[in-house]
């Protein structure tokens, strides 16, 4: 990392450049591109703890790769994946998880294989967002089962897919398949979790999950104003984990 100085010697990092908006703290004089060499090869013989140790990572970096290993910390905490609304929760994965089942009031199961049924409302009439979160305890990991509803200008469209509380290298050794059906039909998916690092606009996006037309659910819900549906998914290893 770049360490830079003013024309009167004061230094700083580069990365608090854009925070100081390019002007010295010490003596307020604006900061041009002037390395300081000397600091930056002392600081190349330190090593620091990640900022994520109190999350348990147990790292110890040089100082020149502090931040790279930062981005991708697989200790960082999580953020809230409820996005039927905001939330600035964040924390552990122990924290998330009882965040969400206490302030969310989150449904879990402790089964790698389940159903439950629930009720979609009708969005040509109410055209906000309407969003469950299930929580699978699995394999000794919590996935999350999210199904929402929506319009996409004046259509409905109806979204369920599976989310790992944990990190994508993790995700990557299960997989998933998740069946909606009533009224004697039923879709199937099948696919690999997404970490909840992940944001749920990257599965309609990339279409990496179960994505109902409006006229569908009703087909298979039956022709009601709150069409019941039943919606089963099984988690399986693909590769040890």
């Amino acid at each position: 990392m770049p360490i830079l100085q003013c024309h009167n010697g004061h230094t700083l990092c580069s990365s608090c450049k854009a925070r100081v908006l390019n002007k010295c703290p010490g003596c307020r004089q604006q900061l041009g591109n002037i390395r300081c060499l000397a600091l930056e090869k002392m600081a190349k013989s330190l090593e620091l703890h990640c900022k994520y140790e109190e999350f348990g990572c147990p790292e110890i970096i040089p100082y020149h790769t502090k931040l790279m290993h930062e981005d991708s910390c697989n200790f960082r905490p999580y953020s809230c994946p409820w996005y039927g609304c905001p939330c600035s929760a964040v924390g552990d994965i122990p924290l998330l998880v009882s965040h969400l089942t206490d302030y969310h009031k989150a449904v879990m199961f402790n089964s790698c294989n389940f159903k439950h049924g629930f009720l979609i409302g009708d969005l040509y009439k109410n055209p906000g967002r309407r969003w469950i979160v299930i929580i699978i305890n699995c394999f000794d990991k919590h996935f999350c089962l999210h199904a929402e509803a929506f319009l996409i200008g004046s259509t409905p469209v109806y979204m369920a897919f599976l989310s790992l509380i944990g990190n994508h290298a993790e995700a990557g050794n299960y997989s998933y398949s998740l069946q909606i059906g009533g009224n004697g039909r039923k879709l199937t998916f099948e696919g690999v979790p997404q970490s909840i690092r992940e944001s749920e606009r990257r599965s309609l996006e990339s279409a990496d999950s179960l994505i109902v037309p409006g006229g569908m659910v009703h087909s298979l819900g039956g022709e009601t104003r709150e069409p019941k549906l039943e919606i089963t998914s099984r988690i399986w290893k693909t590769q040890c984990g």
